[in-house]
């Protein structure tokens, strides 16, 4: 006994649509989603990579095995954080980070240690570091692997952060960088030229371009601040701009419709894409190619950036009457013996001096003492 569910009626008795000649025609299909949602699971993947990565830096470091300094050695043991001295970060020493996979200059040119163009992404100074960036990624990066899956965001964030690398060992030749800043930047650079290339398909297009363009100007002014790798973070964003252009181009909704319309009233030769988007996949194509090649073969062939643009070291540090962009160290000098000692962190080193040796290289020799290159 009971009522018989529509769904178990027979074919003759189930009602179908009529429109104004009696024409039966079929009941319209559901609600089609346009564009596919993704389950995000590389991205928090990544976090915990980076994670387990400077636990294992931390372990490595055993700062109670090593200095006298340390922070936590009691509860933390080999765990514990260097002085706050030696890196304020509350992390390894620089030291470690360099025997781990730091970029360095002098490695990658002189060493041919390539690899650490692409292992000084996955490594941080410090826990503080470590946060800040990856409550960013968890942010930024969730979202735009649920809009476009994990294999494109994957390589946006691989090849962005190998960008960075090579901009900033191109420019920094004093010091050692770490962390996955320029990757991060390049995801903001591919948010950009994704509002740019898909213009069409979004409603309040002026609205969130403002938005946009109000992050990342925040973002990269950060950079001026003096020991922050600016040069990382544009070489991302420039990297990741263009990778938004080629790896996030979206098909037209037009061209959807077609597609998945149980009718084809639309045009069957409608193009998937408009023209300005091929035009921009081209071109974004062929400058990514030129400028990562360029770029590496110059960073091989040895070459320093700063010596032939005198301004651009302003793009990573301008300096202020609040703070100096360049490392202070007092001196004492015995004939051909320097000693110099970091007012930041208080260490001292003595170095022999050449005939011709000049005020810039004693610069660099202090950089390099203060900030553990």
């Amino acid at each position: 006994m009971g009522r018989t569910p529509i769904a178990a009626l027979p074919e003759s008795t189930r009602r179908t649509t009529a429109d104004p000649y009696g024409r039966h025609r079929p009941p319209p299909p559901p609600p089609y989603q346009f564009y596919k949602k993704w389950f995000p699971w590389l991205v928090p993947l990544i976090i915990i990579v980076n994670i387990v990565l400077f636990i294992s830096a931390m372990y490595i470091n055993d700062c109670p095995s090593h200095s006298g300094k340390c922070i936590g050695a009691d509860f933390l043991g080999p765990f514990a954080f260097q002085s706050t001295r030696e890196n304020p970060l509350l992390g390894p020493s620089a030291a470690t980070l360099l025997e781990i996979g730091a970029l360095q200059v002098g490695k990658v040119v002189d060493d041919h240690q390539v690899w650490r163009l692409l292992t000084c992404m996955w490594l941080h100074a410090g826990a503080f570091h470590l946060l800040a960036n990856m409550l960013s990624l968890l942010f930024v990066g969730i979202r735009m692997e649920q809009e476009f899956g994990f294999l494109r965001i994957g390589l946006l964030y691989v090849i962005a952060g190998v960008g960075g690398s090579v901009s900033s060992a191109l420019f920094v030749r004093t010091t050692i960088s770490v962390g996955a800043s320029g990757a991060l930047f390049g995801l903001l650079g591919a948010m950009l030229s994704e509002l740019l290339i898909n213009w069409t398909i979004y409603e309040k297009k002026m609205e969130s371009l403002t938005s946009l363009i109000f992050i990342i100007i925040v973002n990269l002014a950060v950079g001026i601040l003096p020991h922050v790798d600016n040069f990382a973070h544009l070489g991302g964003f420039v990297t990741g701009f263009l990778l938004g252009f080629i790896l996030l181009i979206r098909p037209q909704f037009s061209y959807i419709k077609n597609k998945t319309s149980p009718y084809r009233y639309s045009n069957p030769s409608k193009s998937k894409y408009k023209t300005y988007q091929y035009i921009l996949l081209v071109l974004s194509l062929a400058v990514l190619i030129a400028g990562l090649s360029t770029g590496l073969t110059l960073l091989l062939d040895g070459v320093n950036g700063n010596d032939h643009c005198s301004w651009c070291h302003y793009l990573s540090c301008v300096p202020t009457p609040l703070w100096s962009c360049q490392a202070r160290c007092s001196s004492s000098q015995f004939e051909n013996q320097l000693n110099l000692t970091c007012l930041d962190n208080n260490r001292s080193k003595f170095y022999l001096l050449g005939n011709h040796t000049t005020t810039a290289a004693i610069q660099r020799m202090c950089g390099e003492l203060c900030h553990g290159g």
